[in-house]
């Protein structure tokens, strides 16, 4: 799937720019914000962004995707780290069918990585919730998906993050990406007392419904980001 998205991307980008109404409700709109902090090196980064390509553009996804009410989502994608790097790689874009998800899929594929420094993960929340200003397809649930494989080390505290976010009316979920060996310049980012989802749990997740899902590793992202999209999206 990922050869035949990577070899149109252009193509599968077009459904995107079809005209559709400001206004339109959707079910959800969702903000997917990926960690890019310099802890993920570059085969791990291209293992977490064609993980949320194939995930997103898997039918099993979509189907849940558009099996709401109103048959649709408004979906956008983010890159983060430091406090001062956060960039949204494709914007909000309505996806209702398998067509449009694999538009969003193949535009995801196409930048290249914009940062890899610190982990800021207040920061990046509170870029996600801002997200939520420029949407232009109203909805009722509000979810912010953040997947990372270390703790915050830089800027504001997830928590003030996550709990700003809340007290607005977002939820929060979270995919904690595990690891075997601990980072060698700070152990206790990527394995904090308590272990990493337990961090993850305590700091992150928050809002009606949140949930967590643990991951070991960046091999299996992908099949983890099938499970969490279609879980969040019903």
């Amino acid at each position: 799937m990922l050869a035949g998205i990577g070899a149109s991307a252009a193509a599968a980008a077009l459904p995107q720019r079809r005209a559709v109404a400001a206004g339109t409700a959707v079910d959800l709109q969702l903000v997917l914000a990926a960690d890019v902090s310099r802890s993920i090196d570059d085969r791990r980064f291209r293992l977490q962004r064609e993980g949320y390509a194939a995930a997103i553009a898997d039918p099993r996804v979509v189907r849940a995707m558009t099996g709401g009410r109103h048959k649709q989502l408004a979906l956008t994608y983010c890159e983060w780290s430091s406090p001062s790097q956060q960039m949204t790689l494709v914007d909000w874009t309505l996806i209702d069918g398998q067509e449009s998800a694999e538009g969003f899929a193949g535009q995801l594929l196409l930048p290249p990585r914009p940062f890899a420094a610190s982990t800021a993960i207040g920061e990046a929340i509170t870029y996600a919730a801002r997200e939520f200003e420029r949407c232009p397809y109203p909805a009722e649930r509000r979810t912010i998906d953040i997947s990372g494989d270390g703790t915050n080390t830089n800027g504001l505290p997830a928590e003030i993050g996550r709990d700003r976010a809340v007290a607005a009316g977002i939820t929060i979920n979270g995919l904690a990406i595990l690891s075997d060996s601990p980072s060698p310049w700070n152990p206790n980012h990527t394995h904090p007392p308590g272990g990493l989802d337990g961090w993850y749990r305590e700091n992150v997740i928050g809002g009606t419904g949140a949930f967590l899902l643990s991951v070991m590793g960046f091999e299996t992202f992908a099949f983890a980001m099938v499970n969490k999209l279609t879980r969040e999206s019903t």
